[in-house]
């Protein structure tokens, strides 16, 4: 029997209470981290911010870029990249260490690229724990204002990411006594999602149906995931174009063909003088 595919379902409560958002992202993770070569604690912190900032970017800029980035209390950071088609990569600086120390004294950055270009963004520490899952519902709670529980998790086995997945659920003003106690101790079993994608052929509308198992709702919509690159020669070209022009002059003149490696995907990219030259020509 093949894996579920990666999806992230949106849904509301019908009493108007509650929303919520699962994702299952184990191909997405998987790609993502072959990329990076990561590996143990790094791996798994990548997977988790990965799954986060596909859930952050449905919740509140569904049609924007979004990009989450944790700063090591140390050296080193993640960075995930979500795009609204669905399709996320990452990043893996590891600075000097063999992997990216999270904990006291880490930040969590979100950033949303608007329409105009700009970029709408806030930082938090992450707490005292340094979990994924808590650094963004801080950020949700004091960025963006919302009461949010977000629930990340990456189960790594023997041959890498074994699983990975989410849950975010927010408080809607309509929010009565009554559904929100239930809610409350509900969501106290899925503060660590682990048991959950242990299952083989758990899929996005499974962690939707357990979250709000008793609770009639309607579900929204849904949507494919995958992981994906966005690099290309052109992409390259365009970013050499913003060098100073007397370090493009100094490449042109050495008549060396440039060998440009993406951080992101590895893909390897060549550039020939010619191509250096037209970024010399006046428009």
């Amino acid at each position: 029997m093949s894996e579920p595919s990666d999806t992230v379902v949106r849904a509301i409560t019908q009493d108007g209470a509650f929303r919520v958002i699962t994702a299952l992202t184990t191909a997405t993770v998987r790609g993502t981290v072959a990329a990076q070569a990561a590996t143990g604690n790094t791996a798994q912190r990548l997977g988790e911010l990965l799954t986060g900032a596909i859930l952050v970017r449905e919740a509140m800029a569904p049609t924007l870029r979004v990009q989450v980035i944790v700063k090591g209390a140390g050296q080193g950071s993640l960075v995930a990249d979500a795009h609204p088609d669905g399709t996320t990569r990452g990043l893996v600086n590891l600075g000097k260490g063999s992997e990216v120390a999270i904990g006291e004294g880490s930040l969590i950055q979100v950033m949303r690229t608007l329409p105009n270009g700009a970029l709408q963004q806030g930082v938090v520490e992450l707490p005292r724990e340094g979990r994924i899952s808590q650094g963004l519902m801080a950020y949700m709670q004091e960025s963006e204002q919302v009461v949010t529980m977000v629930s990340v998790a990456t189960l790594l086995d023997e041959q890498g990411v074994g699983r990975s997945g989410g849950v975010l659920v927010q408080l809607l003003p309509e929010v009565e006594r009554g559904p929100l106690m239930v809610m409350t101790e509900r969501l106290r079993e899925f503060e660590r999602l682990d048991e959950v994608l242990a299952d083989p052929q758990v899929t996005a509308d499974k962690l939707l149906e357990e979250v709000l198992y008793g609770m009639p709702f309607t579900r929204l919509e849904s949507s494919a995931l995958s992981y994906a690159c966005r690099c290309s020669q052109l992409r390259v070209v365009a970013a050499l174009a913003s060098l100073p022009r007397s370090d493009i002059e100094e490449m042109v003149a050495e008549g060396q063909v440039l060998d440009i490696a993406c951080d992101y995907c590895r893909k390897a990219y060549q550039v020939a003088p010619g191509a250096l030259k037209t970024l010399l020509t006046e428009s």
